[in-house]
């Protein structure tokens, strides 16, 4: 019996088992555990895929953030000290830090008694604070070495961290052992830091795009952006110690474009005659509207610079008001320059380049002259609009002159009168000075058309030099005359010779010559009867071409102004402190 119910259990064992399962040999066995190697093996290449990939996103993030940082900072620094001082050791600065953070990283790991990471959100947290303070020393500071001294307390400590973070982080990264071993080590520096270049290039021109479209894009509001990114990048209960400068930013620094942030610094620039009217961040810097009513008058701000200003005198009827520099006023005699055929205003057209507050634009539609207005700065424009009363009988084109004037050019649309009035900061714009763009404003000018060329820099500067004489490359008649007489002793004392001049040029006559102006020309202003008529011409050996020079600008060979603008934008900071109160530009 018990025979028999083995055997029944072996058949029914057999029946369950299907008819196709292979059979347990030794084939089967090896093949089998090949498979579950292969799946085994599968499994482990895709954790390390996801392992490396999580390495390279959050390397590739915190080099972004840093990067994006980077153009910020300089930002922030603008309305201090200009744009091109902030620049001058930036990148030095930055190329430090990098490397200081790389090749540091294992130092701090050891010696900071937290993870270096959670300590990215306290910096970004705390550096508009100390900003907000160390801005208000910037004088003593300097604008040579301000700008850097301000930065090694604020961002380049957020980049050596950054940088030392995505060290640590790459230090998970598996590549291949062996020979090559150096090369493997290198390799993740080297293409971290061309990341991060390419990053603050691609940063770079979005907030170009992007500044000052509403508060987040703001300085401030950048800043305050990033911040909360860095704390989402790395979370701890560290940053309940950011709580103060979370505060601080939100209540008490006036740099954030608030209604009442605005009101509570009127409060502080009232102690000192000043008003502010109006800001905005844009493309071209910080703009604002200031004004003293104890000195009585307005002026348009960017960044450390000024635009233009006018009196706050009562306007007449059929009068402008009265500018603050004389040169805007002399750049309207482009309309007394003689021509073989003169044009009545009326039937006069008028190409200005660059637009400021809007004096000579103004003046020109007001003769009657149908106007055309290019300006880069929306904002600028608009300014002038609210608060210069810069009439609307214009064309407005936003858009940048040197592809504009191209664009003209080939149309084949001419003007009786160029005005090119530009300026950034105490340095010339080169892009607007090169002997391609001069040829494109001569080709715009009607034969017996003429032009004047604002010129604003350090007349002892080599620059200085080049560009009259590649203008006179393109227009061989030309005049120079400066904004006022030339002081010996004061060029001696400062060691720069700081000035604006216009220069004038004619496309018909062998010589430039002025008629002399009637009562209708100052258009009731007092300002214009003293300033219209150039008075102050420019010795012709000023410009004499020095071997060393290099010759005329072309659009190609900009880079060797680069040494010369940063001298003459230093110059020019310490001619704008001058000009406004110390606490107007740090408040800002």
């Amino acid at each position: 019996m018990a025979r028999s119910s083995d055997s029944k259990s072996q058949r029914t064992a057999a029946a369950q088992v299907p008819q196709d399962a292979p059979l347990l040999t030794q084939e089967n066995f090896e093949k089998e555990l090949k498979d579950l190697a292969a799946k085994a093996q599968e499994e482990t290449w895709t954790k390390w895929a996801l392992q490396q990939a999580w390495v390279f996103i959050q390397s590739a993030t915190l080099l972004t953030l840093a990067a994006a940082y980077s153009n910020v900072s300089q930002l922030t620094l603008s309305p201090i000290y200009g744009s091109i001082p902030s620049s001058i050791w930036h990148s030095k600065g930055v190329m430090t830090a990098c490397f200081l953070g790389w090749s540091g990283n294992l130092f701090l790991r050891r010696q900071l008694p937290i993870k270096p990471a959670k300590l990215l959100p306290l910096i970004a947290a705390y550096i508009p604070v100390m900003q907000f303070f160390l801005f208000k020393v910037s004088g003593l500071l300097g604008a040579v070495y301000g700008p850097i001294i301000i930065e090694s307390l604020t961002f380049l400590p957020l980049l050596l961290l950054s940088v030392s973070c995505t060290a640590t982080i790459l230090d998970d990264l598996e590549l291949s052992p062996g020979r090559l071993q150096w090369l493997a080590d290198s390799i993740p520096g080297i293409l971290s830091y061309a990341f991060y270049k390419t990053m603050e290039h691609t940063t770079g021109n979005w907030t170009l795009r992007v500044i000052g479209k509403d508060f987040f894009h703001s300085r401030l509001g950048l800043q305050i952006q990033l911040a909360a990114f860095y704390s989402m990048f790395a979370p701890s209960k560290l940053m309940l110690y950011a709580l103060p400068a979370v505060l601080h930013t939100a209540l008490f620094n006036y740099h954030v474009p608030y209604s009442y942030t605005t009101s509570s610094l009127n409060s502080t620039l009232t102690n000192s005659g000043w008003t502010l009217i109006d800001r905005q961040d844009s493309l071209t810097g910080y703009i604002s509207i200031i004004e003293s009513a104890q000195q009585g008058f307005r002026v348009m701000r960017c960044d450390h610079s000024l635009l233009g200003g006018e009196w706050l005198t009562a306007r007449s009827r059929n009068a402008l008001a009265e500018p603050i520099y004389g040169v805007f006023v002399m750049l309207e005699a482009v309309r007394l320059m003689e021509v073989p055929e003169p044009v009545p205003d009326a039937e006069a057209t008028a190409l200005v380049i660059g637009l400021g507050i809007g004096t000579t634009p103004a003046a020109l539609m007001t003769h009657g002259i149908k106007t055309t207005i290019v300006e880069i700065d929306p904002v600028v424009h608009d300014f002038a609009t609210k608060y210069f009363a810069l009439p609307p009988e214009h064309t407005a084109v936003i858009a940048d002159a040197v592809s504009y004037a191209d664009v003209v050019a080939r149309s084949g649309q001419q003007y009786d009168y160029v005005v090119h009035d530009v300026f950034t900061g105490g340095a010339e714009p080169v892009d607007l000075f090169t002997v391609e763009f001069i040829r494109d404003l001569r080709s715009i000018l009607k034969p017996s058309g003429v032009i004047a060329i604002n010129y604003a820099g350090d007349l002892l500067l080599p620059s200085a030099r080049i560009i009259v004489r590649t203008i006179r490359t393109v227009f061989p008649t030309c005049r120079v005359f400066r904004e006022s007489a030339a002081s010996a002793e004061k060029i001696a004392e400062d060691g720069r010779d700081f000035t604006n001049m216009v220069i004038f040029c004619t496309n018909d006559t062998d010589k430039v010559t002025f008629r002399q102006p009637i009562e209708a020309d100052f258009l009731n202003s007092g300002a214009r009867k003293i300033f219209l008529l150039p008075q102050h011409e420019v010795d012709e050996g000023l410009f004499v071409e020095i071997e060393s020079d290099g010759g005329i600008l072309s659009r190609n060979d900009t880079e060797r102004f680069k040494s010369w603008q940063q001298q003459s934008a230093l110059g020019h900071w310490a001619v704008m402190r001058t000009v406004l109160p110390a606490r107007v530009w740090e408040d800002w």
